[in-house]
């Protein structure tokens, strides 16, 4: 993706089913549930690099001491600062009893983060600042054990004041930016009320399903409890992912499928996906269960884990990003006017290279057709040479766009930086046949256009080319998102920048102060969730339309080339992606009231030149 955005997280899980003395002798190492929670949570360092943070739960440990333990990081390499310490602390032990990992017991006893239960986080800042005191898991502490509580997740909330009035909570200033703060404290308020009534044998399930109705937002979360309970929770709409495996040995749950296969070298069929509005609770004694919390609703499941945000060697991922590279192909074609001779592609590094390979198979595929029609023609017509020609015919592909390293500087006047901005990106000198050669550069998704316009589409008319033409492999992003992305302004989006700009020049800037003014009074009237008005701005244009005002916004004003983009479709992208609906910050249709509050504050905020977020 060219515009970086802060997005997601990634939940790792573990249950050890067996005492530490079994994965000694059957897997030969003590640690083997650190070392797979370590692994699960590298596997997944895609979804959060601003911290990470660790907890466990040790089960039948005396009274009086410690059974509930965290480590948190927001270091640059915040998953290996975490697990550096961990190993510093048994390292520390080995001095003084070199065998002590033979010794599963009392490696249990000194090592904080020996416990049966383990849970991990990977962070990506969408709410507060990015300090260590953000990092999941939070924690609750009590005397009494079942009222201990580890929480964290891969979610936002849009109704974090109203959880906190629903307990009587009066929140400070962090807990204020911070949504696990306030699901924390609506979870712990009901997990305190459960113990009351019912004593040494809680009833997670019940727990969940009086908190959970009250969250309005996306979620996938994970919870230790100090008694040795625990659990996995997807939302109503499944609009986060969650995946868990489950064996003799182990209890697992992540947010990808593709890290439980790698870390525990497991089939695709084994790993399973947690249904929408469904908990994974597991008890104290090893047993679970699959639990319906809340009534499963629509499924949204979020587009942009198959689109960007999820690892793409997961082989159903890798076939759809590959597909709507492919379902693209006609655009790009009809753009080209089928001039393959003087085209080149390539793609914008580097998560946009699957669908770059879907794209090039629809190349190929046209090409091929013309071959086949082109020999047929000839009858008997040809020779060695003519055949061989039109047989060694290729689709031409460069790396073009070379992206370096992130790019510091010291300077802070505005020339300056946009200098440096432009190099944020370098080309493939001598690739391109000047004022002949059109380009063809896919990205994933265009957000802002900044990277484009400043670096990218700068640096690649340093070529000559006669044109570029930016494909994106997702549709325009139009509206914000509050389940788990940071796109929360919508003056940061080209799509939406592109709408005002056409309804200035159709004289039609009247439409926005009448919006303003319905918002305003909807605001009023506490019914900004009733229905989207941002839609409205949009209504009078194609598609086509505001594609072709984001080329010109995102047209340096020195180039004297045409710059064309296209985007997905929405119908294109559901053919690729068809199990995972969610679509709102395209299409404004958003699975919860929550959604339709956040896009209008955002509305409101535009227009009153607020440079905050819409929730």
């Amino acid at each position: 993706m060219s515009d970086a955005i802060k997005h997601e997280c990634g939940l790792a899980f573990i249950r050890l089913r067996k005492p530490f003395s079994y994965y000694l002798q059957e897997y030969g190492t003590v640690m083997y549930g650190l070392n797979k929670l370590y692994l699960l949570m590298e596997k997944q360092h895609n979804r959060g690099q601003d911290g990470a943070g660790i907890a466990a739960v040790k089960l039948n440990v005396e009274p009086g001491y410690p059974f509930l333990h965290r480590l948190r990081s927001n270091a640059t390499q915040a998953i290996a600062d975490i697990f550096k310490q961990v190993g510093e602390e048994v390292q520390e032990l080995e001095k003084y009893q070199p065998d002590i990992k033979k010794h599963p017991g009392l490696l249990k006893g000194h090592v904080r983060f020996m416990g049966e239960l383990l849970l991990g986080h990977l962070r990506y800042g969408t709410q507060g600042k990015n300090n260590v005191e953000f990092c999941h898991p939070f924690i609750k502490r009590n005397t009494i054990q079942a009222r201990n509580l580890a929480l964290a997740g891969n979610f936002n909330l849009v109704n974090t004041e109203e959880l906190f009035s629903l307990v009587n909570i009066d929140p400070g200033v962090f807990q204020r930016q911070s949504d696990l703060a306030a699901m924390m404290e609506v979870v712990h308020h009901f997990l305190v009320q459960e113990d009351e009534q019912n004593p040494g044998n809680l009833d997670i399930a019940n727990v969940l399903k009086r908190s959970a109705k009250l969250f309005d937002g996306g979620y996938h979360i994970g919870g230790l409890v100090g008694n040795g309970d625990s659990f996995v929770m997807r939302d109503a709409h499944g609009i986060r992912p969650s995946y868990y495996y489950v064996n003799e040995d182990v209890i697992v749950a992540a947010s990808e499928r593709a890290a439980i296969r790698t870390s525990f070298n497991v089939g695709e069929n084994e790993v399973k996906e947690l249904m929408p509005g469904h908990a994974l609770i597991v008890r104290a004694d090893g047993s679970y269960s699959i639990e319906q919390i809340l009534e499963p609703k629509e499924r949204r499941a979020c587009s942009f884990e198959r689109i960007y945000f999820s690892r793409g060697n997961d082989e159903k991922i890798y076939r759809e990003r590959s597909q709507l590279g492919y379902n693209l192909s006609d655009a790009v074609l009809k753009s080209i006017n089928y001039d393959l001779k003087n085209t080149i592609f390539s793609f914008i590094p580097n998560t946009a290279e699957v669908a770059f390979y879907g794209l090039l198979k629809g190349m190929e595929d046209y090409l091929n057709t013309i071959k086949i029609q082109r020999i047929m023609s000839w009858d008997k017509d040809f020779d060695e040479e003519k055949l061989a020609e039109m047989v060694n015919r290729r689709i031409r592909v460069e790396k073009i766009a070379i992206k370096d390293v992130k790019m510091r500087t010291f300077i802070t006047e505005d020339a300056s930086r946009n200098e440096m901005v432009q190099h944020v990106y370098d080309i493939t000198y001598g690739t391109v046949n000047k004022h002949t050669d059109t380009l063809v550069v896919i990205d994933d998704s265009i957000v802002r256009g900044t990277t484009l316009k400043e670096s990218i589409v700068r640096m690649l008319g340093r070529l000559k080319p006669k044109k570029i033409i930016i494909v994106s492999s997702a549709p325009q992003i139009r509206y914000p998102d509050c389940y788990g992305i940071d796109m929360s302004k919508l003056g940061d989006f080209i799509a939406f920048r592109a709408a005002i700009a056409l309804l200035k020049d159709n004289g039609m800037e009247g439409q926005l102060q009448q919006l303003h003014e319905e918002c305003k009074e909807l605001a009023r009237a506490g019914q900004l969730h009733t229905r989207n008005l941002v839609k409205e701005i949009y209504k009078p244009f194609t598609a086509e339309q505001i594609a072709a005002k984001v080329a010109e916004l995102i047209t340096p004003p020195d180039i004297d080339f045409e710059v064309e983009v296209i985007f997905q479709t929405i119908e294109s992208l559901h053919s690729a992606c068809p199990t995972n609906t969610g679509d709102w910050y395209f299409t404004g249709n958003y699975p919860t009231p929550g959604g339709n509050r956040v896009v209008n504050n955002a509305f409101l905020n535009y227009m009153e030149g607020k440079n905050v977020r819409g929730y």
